[in-house]
């Protein structure tokens, strides 16, 4: 199943209610993101841009885009940023896709 980076800023009333009732979030979106087939991986609070980062797993990428837009409606959040996650595999396939696809860009010459 595809792997998400869910990186995730609270708006300021989101951070009082959770002040006033403190409690783990990723626990209180499980359901949500069971419902829509994923699982979540793993989860941590931070701090800098970002206030919860989570590593979650979803069936599609309509699936973690449904789950994005529906935290983003809820109010609670500032900013949630979806990051698609590739395997090694992945990347090292796309890495060989990449160099025999011809693309040239401005004033270079294509790779073989």
């Amino acid at each position: 199943m595809p792997s998400y980076l869910l990186q995730v800023g609270y708006t300021s009333d989101a951070w009082a209610n959770l002040i006033a009732n403190p409690h783990d979030r990723i626990d209180a979106v499980k359901p949500v993101v069971e419902k829509l087939g994923g699982k979540i991986l793993h989860g941590w609070f931070a701090f800098g841009d970002y206030d919860l980062v989570a590593v979650v797993e979803m069936p599609t990428n309509v699936d973690a885009a449904a789950f994005s837009l529906a935290a983003a409606a809820a109010g609670a959040v500032r900013t949630i940023k979806t990051t698609p996650l590739l395997t090694m595999a992945e990347g090292i396939e796309a890495m060989k896709k990449a160099g025999r696809a011809g693309y040239k860009g401005p004033g270079r010459t294509a790779h073989a």
